[in-house]
Protein backbone atom coordinates (compact mmCIF):
# COMPACT_ATOMS: atom_id res chain seq x y z
CA UNK A 1 0.00 0.00 0.00
CA UNK A 2 2.60 2.45 0.36
CA UNK A 3 4.76 1.76 -3.07
CA UNK A 4 2.79 4.22 -5.34
CA UNK A 5 3.90 6.79 -2.70
CA UNK A 6 7.18 6.16 -1.99
CA UNK A 7 7.65 6.29 -5.53
CA UNK A 8 6.06 9.45 -6.57
CA UNK A 9 6.99 11.13 -3.43
CA UNK A 10 10.12 12.30 -5.10
CA UNK A 11 8.73 13.64 -8.14
CA UNK A 12 6.26 15.83 -6.14
CA UNK A 13 8.82 16.78 -4.28
CA UNK A 14 10.86 17.66 -7.88
CA UNK A 15 8.00 19.28 -9.10
CA UNK A 16 7.73 21.65 -5.91
CA UNK A 17 11.39 23.05 -6.19
CA UNK A 18 11.95 26.08 -8.08
CA UNK A 19 15.50 25.33 -8.41
CA UNK A 20 14.75 22.14 -10.09
CA UNK A 21 11.54 23.29 -12.53
CA UNK A 22 13.54 26.35 -13.94
CA UNK A 23 16.42 23.71 -15.17
CA UNK A 24 13.84 21.40 -16.78
CA UNK A 25 12.13 23.78 -18.27
CA UNK A 26 15.29 25.62 -19.38
CA UNK A 27 17.08 22.31 -20.55
CA UNK A 28 14.12 20.91 -22.49
CA UNK A 29 14.51 24.12 -24.42
CA UNK A 30 17.85 23.80 -25.23
CA UNK A 31 17.81 20.14 -25.96
CA UNK A 32 15.35 20.66 -28.04
CA UNK A 33 17.06 23.29 -30.13
CA UNK A 34 20.21 20.96 -30.31
CA UNK A 35 18.15 18.61 -32.05
CA UNK A 36 17.40 21.25 -35.09
CA UNK A 37 21.18 22.18 -35.11
CA UNK A 38 22.36 18.53 -35.22
CA UNK A 39 20.18 18.26 -38.18
CA UNK A 40 20.75 21.28 -40.02
CA UNK A 41 24.69 22.00 -39.65
CA UNK A 42 25.49 18.74 -41.65
CA UNK A 43 22.94 19.23 -44.12
CA UNK A 44 24.24 22.69 -44.70
CA UNK A 45 27.49 21.15 -45.12
CA UNK A 46 26.14 18.81 -48.07
CA UNK A 47 23.94 21.44 -49.95
CA UNK A 48 26.80 23.56 -50.32
CA UNK A 49 29.43 21.56 -51.18
CA UNK A 50 27.70 18.31 -52.48
CA UNK A 51 30.89 16.32 -51.74
CA UNK A 52 30.63 13.25 -49.13
CA UNK A 53 34.22 13.78 -48.71
CA UNK A 54 33.55 17.64 -47.12
CA UNK A 55 30.66 16.50 -45.47
CA UNK A 56 32.95 14.19 -43.13
CA UNK A 57 35.69 16.52 -42.93
CA UNK A 58 33.21 19.07 -41.28
CA UNK A 59 31.96 16.58 -38.95
CA UNK A 60 35.20 15.57 -37.94
CA UNK A 61 36.43 19.30 -37.32
CA UNK A 62 33.18 19.99 -35.31
CA UNK A 63 33.66 16.81 -32.81
CA UNK A 64 37.08 16.02 -32.56
CA UNK A 65 38.13 19.24 -30.64
CA UNK A 66 35.65 19.20 -28.65
CA UNK A 67 36.77 15.86 -27.47
CA UNK A 68 39.35 16.44 -26.99
CA UNK A 69 38.78 19.15 -24.79
CA UNK A 70 36.16 17.66 -23.10
CA UNK A 71 38.86 15.51 -21.04
CA UNK A 72 39.65 18.69 -19.53
CA UNK A 73 36.47 20.65 -19.54
CA UNK A 74 35.53 18.39 -16.38
CA UNK A 75 38.99 19.62 -14.47
CA UNK A 76 37.75 23.21 -15.53
CA UNK A 77 34.07 22.72 -13.75
CA UNK A 78 35.63 21.54 -10.89
CA UNK A 79 37.48 24.70 -10.34
CA UNK A 80 34.78 26.56 -10.93
CA UNK A 81 31.53 26.93 -10.22
CA UNK A 82 29.54 24.74 -12.98
CA UNK A 83 26.92 27.46 -13.23
CA UNK A 84 29.17 30.10 -14.23
CA UNK A 85 30.73 28.11 -17.00
CA UNK A 86 27.40 26.88 -18.11
CA UNK A 87 26.26 30.59 -18.30
CA UNK A 88 28.96 31.40 -20.64
CA UNK A 89 28.69 28.61 -23.02
CA UNK A 90 24.98 29.32 -23.64
CA UNK A 91 25.92 32.99 -24.13
CA UNK A 92 28.84 31.88 -27.04
CA UNK A 93 26.62 29.45 -28.59
CA UNK A 94 23.86 32.08 -28.53
CA UNK A 95 25.89 34.66 -30.52
CA UNK A 96 27.87 31.92 -32.88
CA UNK A 97 23.69 30.84 -33.86
CA UNK A 98 22.61 33.80 -34.56
CA UNK A 99 25.25 34.93 -36.78
CA UNK A 100 25.24 31.90 -38.69
CA UNK A 101 21.49 32.19 -39.01
CA UNK A 102 21.87 35.14 -40.24
CA UNK A 103 24.59 34.44 -42.71
CA UNK A 104 21.91 31.41 -44.34
CA UNK A 105 18.60 33.59 -44.05
CA UNK A 106 20.43 36.26 -46.53
CA UNK A 107 22.88 33.56 -49.05
CA UNK A 108 26.16 34.53 -47.84
CA UNK A 109 26.91 31.38 -45.75
CA UNK A 110 30.15 30.15 -47.06
CA UNK A 111 31.85 26.61 -46.44
CA UNK A 112 35.02 28.19 -44.44
CA UNK A 113 32.90 30.83 -42.32
CA UNK A 114 30.11 27.83 -41.36
CA UNK A 115 33.16 25.99 -41.20
CA UNK A 116 34.63 28.45 -38.33
CA UNK A 117 30.75 28.80 -36.31
CA UNK A 118 30.97 24.70 -36.32
CA UNK A 119 34.01 24.92 -34.31
CA UNK A 120 33.20 27.96 -31.73
CA UNK A 121 29.92 25.67 -31.36
CA UNK A 122 32.46 22.66 -31.03
CA UNK A 123 34.67 23.99 -28.57
CA UNK A 124 31.65 25.72 -26.14
CA UNK A 125 30.36 22.16 -25.94
CA UNK A 126 33.30 20.64 -24.62
CA UNK A 127 33.18 23.09 -21.41
CA UNK A 128 28.90 23.12 -21.77
CA UNK A 129 29.04 19.79 -21.46
CA UNK A 130 30.52 18.28 -18.54
CA UNK A 131 28.96 22.33 -16.84
CA UNK A 132 25.81 21.04 -17.17
CA UNK A 133 25.79 17.34 -16.22
CA UNK A 134 27.73 18.88 -12.80
CA UNK A 135 24.75 21.12 -12.37
CA UNK A 136 22.12 18.81 -10.90
CA UNK A 137 23.83 17.96 -7.71
CA UNK A 138 24.77 22.03 -7.21
CA UNK A 139 21.12 22.54 -7.45
CA UNK A 140 18.51 19.78 -6.12
CA UNK A 141 18.72 18.34 -2.69
CA UNK A 142 20.69 15.03 -2.32
CA UNK A 143 17.99 12.88 -1.68
CA UNK A 144 16.14 13.75 -4.82
CA UNK A 145 19.19 13.44 -7.61
CA UNK A 146 17.99 10.01 -8.76
CA UNK A 147 15.03 11.24 -9.29
CA UNK A 148 15.94 14.44 -11.07
CA UNK A 149 18.67 12.43 -12.93
CA UNK A 150 15.98 10.20 -14.45
CA UNK A 151 13.36 12.63 -14.76
CA UNK A 152 16.06 14.60 -16.98
CA UNK A 153 17.18 11.63 -19.03
CA UNK A 154 13.40 10.65 -19.80
CA UNK A 155 12.46 14.42 -20.99
CA UNK A 156 15.77 14.41 -23.12
CA UNK A 157 14.90 10.93 -24.68
CA UNK A 158 11.67 12.96 -25.68
CA UNK A 159 13.44 16.31 -27.52
CA UNK A 160 15.68 13.36 -29.67
CA UNK A 161 12.06 12.36 -31.15
CA UNK A 162 10.72 14.98 -31.06
CA UNK A 163 13.36 17.49 -32.12
CA UNK A 164 13.82 16.00 -35.65
CA UNK A 165 10.61 15.27 -36.48
CA UNK A 166 9.97 19.26 -35.95
CA UNK A 167 12.77 20.25 -38.10
CA UNK A 168 12.21 17.70 -40.70
CA UNK A 169 8.63 19.78 -41.05
CA UNK A 170 9.87 22.98 -40.73
CA UNK A 171 12.64 22.09 -43.58
CA UNK A 172 9.70 20.59 -45.69
CA UNK A 173 7.68 23.96 -45.04
CA UNK A 174 10.18 26.46 -45.43
CA UNK A 175 12.98 24.85 -47.92
CA UNK A 176 16.11 22.89 -47.69
CA UNK A 177 18.50 24.20 -49.67
CA UNK A 178 17.21 21.57 -52.51
CA UNK A 179 16.45 24.00 -54.83
CA UNK A 180 19.46 26.33 -54.69
CA UNK A 181 20.43 28.72 -51.72
CA UNK A 182 17.47 30.68 -52.16
CA UNK A 183 15.90 28.05 -50.64
CA UNK A 184 17.65 27.60 -47.33
CA UNK A 185 14.91 29.56 -45.23
CA UNK A 186 14.43 26.21 -43.60
CA UNK A 187 17.69 25.92 -42.34
CA UNK A 188 17.76 29.47 -41.15
CA UNK A 189 15.46 29.25 -38.85
CA UNK A 190 16.44 26.58 -37.52
CA UNK A 191 19.73 27.94 -36.46
CA UNK A 192 17.47 30.76 -34.90
CA UNK A 193 15.31 28.53 -33.08
CA UNK A 194 18.71 26.77 -31.72
CA UNK A 195 19.77 30.38 -30.60
CA UNK A 196 16.60 31.47 -29.03
CA UNK A 197 16.11 27.90 -27.34
CA UNK A 198 20.27 28.57 -25.40
CA UNK A 199 19.04 32.43 -24.49
CA UNK A 200 16.12 31.47 -23.10
CA UNK A 201 17.88 28.70 -21.79
CA UNK A 202 20.35 30.94 -20.31
CA UNK A 203 17.38 33.37 -18.45
CA UNK A 204 16.21 29.91 -16.25
CA UNK A 205 19.60 28.89 -15.42
CA UNK A 206 20.31 32.53 -14.27
CA UNK A 207 16.86 31.95 -12.31
CA UNK A 208 18.41 28.77 -10.57
CA UNK A 209 19.99 29.23 -7.05
CA UNK A 210 22.82 26.57 -6.90
CA UNK A 211 24.04 25.71 -3.54
CA UNK A 212 27.39 27.75 -2.39
CA UNK A 213 30.33 26.38 -4.58
CA UNK A 214 33.46 25.03 -2.09
CA UNK A 215 36.37 23.75 -4.75
CA UNK A 216 38.16 20.91 -4.27
CA UNK A 217 42.41 20.93 -3.69
CA UNK A 218 43.84 21.53 -6.64
CA UNK A 219 45.43 18.67 -8.64
CA UNK A 220 47.23 19.79 -12.29
CA UNK A 221 44.75 19.34 -14.72
CA UNK A 222 46.95 17.00 -17.14
CA UNK A 223 48.15 14.90 -13.87
CA UNK A 224 44.18 14.06 -13.55
CA UNK A 225 43.60 13.19 -16.41
CA UNK A 226 46.11 11.04 -16.38
CA UNK A 227 45.36 9.41 -13.22
CA UNK A 228 41.97 8.57 -14.71
CA UNK A 229 43.27 6.82 -17.92
CA UNK A 230 45.75 4.72 -15.87
CA UNK A 231 42.88 3.33 -13.72
CA UNK A 232 40.87 2.56 -16.55
CA UNK A 233 43.93 0.81 -18.38
CA UNK A 234 44.59 -1.35 -15.08
CA UNK A 235 41.36 -2.50 -15.35
CA UNK A 236 41.48 -5.82 -17.92
CA UNK A 237 37.73 -5.95 -18.50
CA UNK A 238 37.33 -1.94 -18.08
CA UNK A 239 39.80 -1.68 -20.93
CA UNK A 240 38.64 -4.60 -23.31
CA UNK A 241 35.17 -2.81 -22.83
CA UNK A 242 36.37 1.01 -23.49
CA UNK A 243 38.29 -0.38 -26.79
CA UNK A 244 35.31 -2.45 -28.34
CA UNK A 245 32.90 0.21 -27.82
CA UNK A 246 35.87 2.88 -29.80
CA UNK A 247 35.03 0.21 -32.42
CA UNK A 248 31.22 0.83 -32.47
CA UNK A 249 31.49 4.60 -32.00
CA UNK A 250 33.25 4.46 -35.10
CA UNK A 251 30.73 2.42 -36.53
CA UNK A 252 27.42 3.59 -36.00
CA UNK A 253 28.40 7.52 -34.78
CA UNK A 254 31.25 7.98 -37.63
CA UNK A 255 29.27 6.13 -40.68
CA UNK A 256 26.11 7.38 -39.65
CA UNK A 257 26.84 10.47 -39.62
CA UNK A 258 27.67 10.70 -43.12
CA UNK A 259 25.40 7.92 -44.52
CA UNK A 260 22.35 9.33 -43.67
CA UNK A 261 22.11 12.85 -44.58
CA UNK A 262 23.39 11.01 -48.28
CA UNK A 263 20.81 8.73 -48.16
CA UNK A 264 18.09 11.16 -47.73
CA UNK A 265 19.63 13.72 -50.26
CA UNK A 266 19.96 11.07 -53.03
CA UNK A 267 16.81 8.09 -52.31
CA UNK A 268 14.37 9.68 -50.05
CA UNK A 269 12.91 13.30 -49.87
CA UNK A 270 15.52 15.58 -48.45
CA UNK A 271 15.85 17.17 -45.27
CA UNK A 272 12.81 16.10 -44.13
CA UNK A 273 13.24 12.70 -44.63
CA UNK A 274 16.41 13.19 -42.32
CA UNK A 275 14.69 14.26 -39.78
CA UNK A 276 11.96 11.45 -40.10
CA UNK A 277 14.85 8.90 -39.68
CA UNK A 278 16.51 10.45 -36.96
CA UNK A 279 13.39 10.99 -35.15
CA UNK A 280 12.36 7.06 -35.50
CA UNK A 281 15.36 6.21 -33.77
CA UNK A 282 15.39 8.96 -30.82
CA UNK A 283 11.63 7.21 -31.06
CA UNK A 284 12.90 3.44 -30.52
CA UNK A 285 15.58 4.68 -28.11
CA UNK A 286 12.50 5.81 -25.75
CA UNK A 287 11.23 2.88 -26.00
CA UNK A 288 14.11 0.73 -25.33
CA UNK A 289 14.76 2.49 -22.20
CA UNK A 290 11.43 2.49 -20.83
CA UNK A 291 11.70 -1.55 -21.73
CA UNK A 292 15.02 -1.70 -19.75
CA UNK A 293 13.35 -0.03 -16.99
CA UNK A 294 10.27 -2.68 -17.08
CA UNK A 295 12.84 -5.80 -17.64
CA UNK A 296 15.16 -4.63 -15.01
CA UNK A 297 18.38 -7.05 -15.24
CA UNK A 298 16.99 -9.89 -17.29
CA UNK A 299 19.73 -10.76 -20.05
CA UNK A 300 20.80 -13.11 -22.58
CA UNK A 301 22.99 -15.50 -20.27
CA UNK A 302 24.95 -12.53 -18.94
CA UNK A 303 25.16 -8.82 -19.67
CA UNK A 304 27.90 -9.36 -21.37
CA UNK A 305 26.39 -11.94 -23.65
CA UNK A 306 23.36 -9.46 -24.30
CA UNK A 307 25.37 -6.74 -25.29
CA UNK A 308 27.03 -8.30 -27.90
CA UNK A 309 23.50 -10.11 -29.35
CA UNK A 310 22.39 -6.80 -29.49
CA UNK A 311 25.19 -4.99 -31.67
CA UNK A 312 25.20 -8.35 -34.06
CA UNK A 313 21.71 -7.38 -34.49
CA UNK A 314 21.95 -3.51 -35.13
CA UNK A 315 24.72 -4.78 -37.40
CA UNK A 316 22.89 -6.93 -39.68
CA UNK A 317 19.97 -4.05 -39.28
CA UNK A 318 22.87 -1.70 -41.06
CA UNK A 319 22.96 -3.79 -44.07
CA UNK A 320 19.63 -3.69 -45.75
CA UNK A 321 19.30 0.27 -44.74
CA UNK A 322 21.27 0.86 -47.52
CA UNK A 323 19.19 -0.35 -49.98
CA UNK A 324 15.72 1.17 -49.10
CA UNK A 325 13.73 3.26 -51.66
CA UNK A 326 11.09 4.86 -49.04
CA UNK A 327 11.35 6.89 -46.07
CA UNK A 328 9.07 4.21 -43.67
CA UNK A 329 11.58 1.09 -44.52
CA UNK A 330 14.69 3.64 -43.41
CA UNK A 331 12.47 4.33 -39.78
CA UNK A 332 11.28 0.87 -39.43
CA UNK A 333 14.99 -0.24 -39.40
CA UNK A 334 15.59 2.97 -37.24
CA UNK A 335 12.93 2.52 -34.91
CA UNK A 336 14.48 -1.45 -34.42
CA UNK A 337 17.92 0.10 -34.00
CA UNK A 338 16.45 2.39 -31.75
CA UNK A 339 15.49 -0.03 -29.35
CA UNK A 340 18.19 -1.88 -28.80
CA UNK A 341 20.46 0.83 -28.51
CA UNK A 342 18.05 2.48 -25.58
CA UNK A 343 18.42 -0.65 -23.74
CA UNK A 344 22.03 -1.39 -24.43
CA UNK A 345 22.65 2.03 -23.47
CA UNK A 346 21.25 2.26 -19.62
CA UNK A 347 22.76 -1.42 -19.05
CA UNK A 348 26.25 0.01 -20.23
CA UNK A 349 26.12 3.68 -18.22
CA UNK A 350 24.95 1.47 -15.24
CA UNK A 351 27.80 -1.04 -15.45
CA UNK A 352 30.37 1.96 -15.32
CA UNK A 353 29.05 3.26 -12.61
CA UNK A 354 28.64 0.59 -9.84
CA UNK A 355 32.17 -0.67 -11.12
CA UNK A 356 34.30 2.35 -10.97
CA UNK A 357 35.27 4.08 -7.69
CA UNK A 358 33.61 7.27 -7.10
CA UNK A 359 36.24 9.25 -7.08
CA UNK A 360 37.16 8.33 -11.11
CA UNK A 361 34.05 7.99 -11.99
CA UNK A 362 33.94 11.47 -13.68
CA UNK A 363 37.03 11.30 -15.20
CA UNK A 364 35.97 7.81 -16.59
CA UNK A 365 32.86 8.93 -17.81
CA UNK A 366 34.48 11.81 -19.57
CA UNK A 367 36.99 8.94 -21.03
CA UNK A 368 33.44 7.23 -22.29
CA UNK A 369 32.13 10.68 -24.13
CA UNK A 370 35.32 10.83 -25.54
CA UNK A 371 35.37 7.84 -27.30
CA UNK A 372 32.24 8.12 -28.70
CA UNK A 373 32.84 12.43 -29.28
CA UNK A 374 36.53 12.13 -30.98
CA UNK A 375 36.57 8.47 -32.58
CA UNK A 376 33.05 9.24 -34.61
CA UNK A 377 34.31 12.38 -35.94
CA UNK A 378 37.63 10.69 -36.91
CA UNK A 379 35.78 7.53 -38.81
CA UNK A 380 33.08 10.20 -40.43
CA UNK A 381 36.15 12.11 -41.91
CA UNK A 382 37.41 8.30 -43.09
CA UNK A 383 33.64 7.26 -44.12
CA UNK A 384 33.37 10.38 -46.30
CA UNK A 385 36.32 9.17 -48.43
CA UNK A 386 34.78 5.85 -48.66
CA UNK A 387 31.67 7.18 -49.54
CA UNK A 388 32.89 8.73 -52.32
CA UNK A 389 34.20 5.63 -53.88
CA UNK A 390 31.80 3.10 -52.85
CA UNK A 391 27.72 2.62 -53.40
CA UNK A 392 25.63 3.73 -50.78
CA UNK A 393 24.80 0.32 -50.14
CA UNK A 394 28.34 -0.81 -49.94
CA UNK A 395 28.88 1.68 -47.28
CA UNK A 396 26.00 0.65 -44.76
CA UNK A 397 26.32 -2.87 -45.57
CA UNK A 398 30.10 -3.16 -44.97
CA UNK A 399 29.62 -0.51 -41.53
CA UNK A 400 26.80 -3.42 -40.74
CA UNK A 401 29.19 -6.06 -41.26
CA UNK A 402 32.09 -4.75 -39.35
CA UNK A 403 29.78 -4.45 -36.46
CA UNK A 404 28.39 -7.49 -36.34
CA UNK A 405 31.89 -9.25 -37.24
CA UNK A 406 33.27 -7.28 -34.13
CA UNK A 407 30.60 -8.64 -31.61
CA UNK A 408 31.66 -12.09 -32.91
CA UNK A 409 34.98 -11.61 -31.96
CA UNK A 410 34.43 -10.08 -29.12
CA UNK A 411 32.53 -13.21 -27.91
CA UNK A 412 34.98 -15.53 -29.12
CA UNK A 413 38.10 -14.45 -28.12
CA UNK A 414 37.88 -11.46 -25.43
CA UNK A 415 36.46 -11.51 -21.75
CA UNK A 416 33.31 -9.45 -22.44
CA UNK A 417 31.12 -12.28 -22.95
CA UNK A 418 31.36 -13.37 -18.87
CA UNK A 419 30.68 -9.17 -18.39
CA UNK A 420 28.13 -9.24 -15.63
CA UNK A 421 25.75 -6.69 -13.88
CA UNK A 422 27.44 -5.37 -10.50
CA UNK A 423 25.64 -6.38 -7.54
CA UNK A 424 24.01 -2.82 -6.23
CA UNK A 425 25.80 -3.24 -3.20
CA UNK A 426 29.48 -3.43 -4.01
CA UNK A 427 28.65 0.05 -5.71
CA UNK A 428 30.95 2.73 -3.85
Amino acid sequence: MNGPPTRTAPRAALLRDRNFTWLMSGGAISALGDQFTLIALPWLVLKLTGDPVLLGMAVALMGIPRAILILFGGALVDRHSPKRILMLTKHVNTVLLAVLAALVYTGHAHLSVVLALALGLSLASAFGIPAGTSMLPHAVAPQHLQAANGMMMALRQVTMLAGPLLAGLLFALAGDGSGGPRHMHGLAFAFAFDCVSFAVSAWTLAQVESHPFTPPPRQPVLRAVADGLAAVWRDTLMRTCFLYWGLCACVIGGVMQVALPLLASSRLHGASALGLLMGAHGAGALLGMAASGIAGRRRAGNLGMTLLLIDGIVGLLLVPLGTITASWQGMLINVVIGVLGGFVQIAVFTWIQQRVPRELLGRTMSLFMFIFMGLAPLAAALAGWIASRVALSALFGGAGLCLAGAALLAWLFTPMRALRDVPARTMV
